[in-house]
């Protein structure tokens, strides 16, 4: 009996370290073929406080922390990218911050993934 408990006990311990090392304890990304785990070690491994994580059709998806701040951190983190790309930065309205440039408007969205980490989807055509 003592022995069925310690391999249950063994079990449990390799599938929690399996959940934790792989971070499937987050949700799940609306990129496909992107997992949590690749797109935090894209962001940690960057030396910006943004870091592209996919390109998607014509949108490429950023992750930035929001260092426990909210999207504050984040919006700022975008419109550093966005305008040293030559865009103006013009309103945030909800989820979107609106820039301009030569007559065209650009809109980058975000969306909290998680406490610590938000998305953004921004039109590939800003760079």
């Amino acid at each position: 009996m003592k022995k069925f408990g310690f391999i249950i006990g063994t079990v449990i311990v390799i599938i929690g370290v399996f959940i934790f090392v792989n971070k499937l304890y987050y949700p799940s990304l609306p990129i496909e073929n992107v997992s949590a785990k690749e797109a935090i070690d894209k962001l940690k491994e960057s030396d910006s406080k943004i870091a592209e994580i996919a390109v998607v059709g014509d949108f490429i998806w950023y992750l930035t922390s929001s260092e426990d701040k909210g999207s504050l951190i984040a919006d700022e983190n975008i419109k550093q990218i966005v305008v040293s790309n030559g865009w103006e930065f013009k309103e945030k309205d909800g989820a979107g911050l609106f820039f301009e440039k030569d007559g065209k408007r650009l809109i980058a969205t975000t969306q909290m993934w998680t406490k610590n980490y938000v998305l953004v989807k921004i039109p590939s055509n800003f760079k």
